[in-house]
């Protein structure tokens, strides 16, 4: 049978969503375009659920599988993974990633939960919603879930405030609503990185369930029932209520409405936790099936000591966290005797082990030996990478500072190999120039104070890779007269002791993002935020506008802020490309941070039967939101044996 266009013409299924594509809106006459999961299916014959063309957008976004190098599925099954704790329930929206804006697997902005988005002058940003989208419980998603978000959390003294991410010289924007489904948000100067905080694996709150959240909102809701709710919910007040209640990038509430392809259905504490389809999701393939194809998701909670086991005898159907490369032969062994497959992906990350010199240190000798770039310098040439990556990772990563990756387009190749080819007698002869003087003939260093010359290196206990790489380091260090201890202790705490100056070097991962563009902000590379262990109090008086921590006073950081300050208020891809370039070289010379290797291969595991995961990829927090930004609600499970694919 065929659909009529807007003409009174026949048109096909395929024509009537290439009209879809195109931004056409929906019209009755196009519903048979649609196809919806055979899970609904007794709900839509008893009148629980509406037809999928009435659930779907008046502009669903169709997702050209040909056109990514993928096959349409079929609908249906459960994939099951393992979790390290309750906790990790957060993997799921990062998974799904339905955001305003997406990053596509080139990362390329594109609209996904938005129609379309118009800016001027990157200071006036106007976001077109989908007429007709709704969320996961029918409702409409609308301009008034973004009113409420602005005016009654936003705006209230009780519920946090303006993100400090849309202050722009202390001031936050103006909102307005266009209409039913157009905002806009305005600066009164530019604010390029307002796009790219939409497409992050936790992205900027803009919108809320208003319909849903007002129950839990004092301007809205009795404070006698509001109480009540407090003590249902074990909380203290009707603030914290809300905040529970609301929290998306921690699923744990399933009572609340949700855009992503999964909805929660398990309430925290379980040793299971269940996601469903969303019946209102908004994405469709090319021949008009209703994503996403997987109908459940399970997962079961164990602890990150046996997870790899646990994967290792088939329990998950999709595994891409709690793995690391050291459990590679364990899972790949196991694909004789169960039906699952091994690939290894690239991490995303600037250094997968990185040294962390606390510019910041209370100690006064460490902090006068950190400001000298020679010292930084002359311990990155000490440590021989390639041994490293040798023995740990069987040459398979990459020997390099803590910087970008070659799959960026910023990338240049100097600043991986700056400072990182191993050459202890330079190493030597710049230490000879420092507070450090000549070795002794024990084959220590001295300090000024005249005691042996030896670095404490603090760690938060988590990762065995560390510990590995820290004992290569030592009789690295010792080469060049530097004794190495080690000290472990949990997160919290290795972090309040960095913060406090307490730590002369701690170990880390390096950048999150080591696949940037022009476009998204380099705040990585400025001392920005309290959790940068190389310069955390300077980045705890950025980040809170100077009421805590200490001011920058060195003239490299301070040239770094600047440039900061540049990107931005910069109007054009070109500028904001120089201004990269410039922090990245900076770095590049400085070594503000030790890199080791990166490019770590990445254990991903998944069911033989499941279809449409890259053999490939790159796979980190940010930009790739782990897996989400090659789309998982296009993943499906074949019915045939998984003997092949």
């Amino acid at each position: 049978m065929k659909n009529r266009g807007f003409s009174g013409r026949p048109i096909g299924r395929r024509e009537a969503l290439g009209m879809i594509a195109a931004g056409t809106t929906l019209a009755p006459s196009l519903a048979e375009a649609f196809v919806s999961a055979p899970y609904f299916a007794t709900q839509e014959t008893m009148g629980a659920l509406p037809p999928v063309a009435a659930r779907l957008p008046d502009v669903p976004r169709v997702i050209d599988l040909a056109a990514m190098g993928r096959t349409p599925g079929q609908c249906g099954g459960t994939l099951r993974m393992v979790i390290g704790g309750q906790r990790d329930v957060r993997y799921m929206p990062i998974l799904g990633y339905a955001r305003l804006l997406a990053y596509t697997p080139e990362l390329e902005l594109v609209p996904d939960l938005l129609r379309d988005w118009e800016v001027e002058g990157d200071r006036i940003f106007t976001l077109h919603l989908r007429p007709g989208h709704r969320w996961s419980d029918g409702h409409p998603f609308t301009a008034e879930d973004f009113r409420y978000c602005w005016e009654d959390v936003i705006g209230h003294p009780d519920l946090g405030g303006m993100p400090p991410e849309m202050l722009l010289d202390g001031r936050g924007p103006s909102f307005e609503i266009l209409d039913d489904v157009t905002v806009r948000y305005s600066w009164h100067a530019p604010l390029p990185e307002f796009p790219a905080r939409l497409a992050e694996p936790v992205p900027l709150r803009l919108f809320l369930p208003a319909h849903y959240l007002k129950a839990f909102h004092a301007r809205y809701t009795p404070m006698p029932r509001l109480e009540q709710l407090a003590k249902h919910w074990r909380v203290d007040d009707w603030s914290s209520l809300h905040q529970k209640v609301s929290r998306s990038s921690r699923p744990e509430n399933p009572d609340l409405p949700t855009l992503e392809p999964w909805r929660p259905r398990t309430s925290p504490p379980s040793e299971q936790f269940v996601f469903e389809r969303n019946a209102y999701f908004h994405r469709v393939d090319s021949a008009g099936v209703q994503l996403p194809y997987i109908d459940r998701f399970e997962l079961d909670v164990s602890s990150y000591d046996i997870l790899p086991a646990k994967v290792a005898t088939g329990e998950s159907d999709l595994q891409a966290t709690g793995l690391e490369f050291s459990d590679y032969t364990l899972v790949k062994e196991a694909e004789a005797r169960f039906p699952i497959k091994v690939a290894l992906w690239t991490r995303s990350q600037g250094s997968r082990v990185a040294l962390m010199p606390n510019l910041n240190c209370l100690d006064p000798v460490w902090n006068a030996l950190w400001r000298d770039v020679t010292v930084r310098r002359a311990l990155s040439l000490a440590i021989d990478r390639d041994e490293i990556n040798q023995v740990l990772f069987f040459g398979l990563a990459t020997p390099s500072q803590n910087t970008i990756l070659p799959e960026s387009v910023l990338y240049q190749p100097h600043y991986a190999s700056a400072w990182a080819n191993h050459d202890p007698d330079q190493a030597n002869a710049l230490l000879d120039r420092t507070l450090l003087g000549l070795r002794h003939r024990d084959g220590f260093r001295r300090m000024p104070d005249g005691k042996m010359a030896g670095l404490m290196i603090e760690t938060a206990g988590e990762s065995s890779l560390q510990t590995d790489v820290l004992e290569m380091i030592r009789d690295h260090f010792r080469a060049v007269g530097l004794a190495v201890w080690t000290r472990n202790s949990q997160r919290e705490l290795f972090r309040s002791r960095a913060l406090a100056g307490m730590t002369v070097m701690s170990v880390w991962n390096g950048l999150d993002n080591a696949l940037p563009t022009p476009e998204m902000p380099p705040y990585e590379l400025a001392p920005t935020a309290e959790d940068q262990l190389n310069w955390p109090r300077w980045g705890a008086h950025y980040v809170s506008q100077g009421r805590q921590g200490i001011a920058p006073d060195m003239p490299e950081a301070l040239m770094l802020l600047r440039l900061l300050d540049r990107w931005r208020g910069s109007t054009s891809q070109d500028e904001r490309t120089e201004i990269w370039h410039q922090m990245l070289a900076l770095h590049a010379d400085q070594v503000f941070s030790i890199g080791t290797i990166n490019a770590v291969p990445q254990p991903v595991v998944r069911s033989a039967r499941l279809r449409n995961l890259p053999e490939t990829g790159l796979i980190g927090y940010v930009p790739t939101s782990i897996l989400g930004v090659y789309m998982p609600d296009t993943f499906w499970l074949d019915d045939t044996d998984g003997k092949e694919g």
